[in-house]
């Protein structure tokens, strides 16, 4: 069996990592028209395809390596892969969803040659492999008045992660990153996907999980604590485990910490750039999140510290100078 853990795992222990930032964030940037979205290959496709930053994967490749190379220049160590959404229960808003494991794989092979061109035998590069929750939960039914009612099966959704994890492989994922859970149960089907692929293809890569606490009543979605988000997923034996996303590093520190005091493995946190304003937009700074972020490295919260929605390359440029030699 071929196991990429090793090189990974040895590298937490020597030093504080950092993740990337926001793909979307990067993504708006270009004001992307339909065309755009669609290029040639889904001129004549049947439904919209605007919003759908995967497909840009197929569409758009040299605006996703630019992406990944702005983020790589900015020092961060681990990028991840443009697949948030690339999974067939997401993608069937779209119409798309028979391109999943192309999607997978290009984004995973392209993610992997900026890699390639940035890495030193002293700062190698790594790509995360990106599955995203689905915009389906298995937990909570969507008709209040059938709480029984669900619109996915475990199953589906297991089967649907499958099919990304073999085109992340194949496209030369170093990681798997099972991030932005708002339903554990969702990531437990993830977690049986990785764990199937993996034998089939006797390989192994380091797992990174990330849930998501929703609001600052400190649980996910689903309803669950830190607490009890770490013991529903500690048998799949991540490498680093924390949280990404909904909140601002400030708010998400005491959920962070509590994290680090239970889990018996390395700690994450990439925060949103604070909480959207009523634009729709994200109003903290590199500077006024490195505050924190110089904090939580200072301290010995984390092991792996990076940047969701809001963030860009200036925010994670940062974080690597916070972060560095610590």
């Amino acid at each position: 069996m071929i196991n990429k853990n090793s090189t990974f795992a040895n590298l937490l222990k020597e030093r504080i990592l950092v993740l990337d930032g926001a793909m979307g964030t990067m993504i708006q940037e270009y004001d992307l028209e339909e065309s755009d979205f669609r290029g040639d290959i889904f001129s004549k496709h049947n439904k919209d395809l605007k919003g759908n930053n995967d497909i840009l994967c197929l569409t758009q490749t040299e605006m996703i390596s630019k992406i990944h190379e702005k983020y790589l220049d900015s020092g961060c160590d681990i990028i991840e892969t443009n697949t948030f959404n690339a999974n067939k229960i997401s993608q069937a808003d779209y119409n798309t969803e028979e391109y999943c494991f192309e999607l997978n794989k290009t984004a995973a092979a392209i993610a992997k040659k900026a890699c390639e061109k940035y890495s030193t035998k002293n700062k190698p590069r790594f790509v995360a492999g990106a599955l995203g929750p689905t915009n389906k939960t298995l937990s909570i039914s969507p008709k209040v008045e059938d709480p029984g009612f669900r619109d996915v099966s475990f199953d589906e959704v297991k089967e649907a992660y499958e099919e990304q994890v073999r085109g992340l492989i194949e496209g030369g994922a170093d990681i798997i990153l099972i991030e932005t859970i708002f339903d554990t149960l969702n990531a437990k089907a993830a977690i049986v996907a990785v764990k199937k692929v993996f034998r089939e293809k006797d390989v192994e890569l380091p797992i990174i999980i990330s849930g998501t606490i929703t609001d600052l009543s400190g649980r996910t979605l689903s309803g669950q604590t830190v607490e009890a988000f770490w013991t529903s997923i500690k048998h799949a034996n991540p490498v680093c485990v924390g949280l990404n996303c909904a909140l601002g590093p400030s708010d998400l520190r005491p959920y962070v910490e509590k994290l680090a005091q239970i889990a018996t493995t390395n700690v994450h946190c990439y925060p949103n750039a604070g909480l959207p304003n009523e634009m729709g937009g994200y109003d903290e700074t590199p500077e006024s999140m490195c505050e924190n972020i110089e904090e939580w490295c200072n301290s010995g919260l984390v092991n792996i510290v990076g940047g969701c929605c809001g963030t860009n390359d200036h925010h994670i440029a940062h974080f690597v100078e916070a972060a560095e030699n610590k």
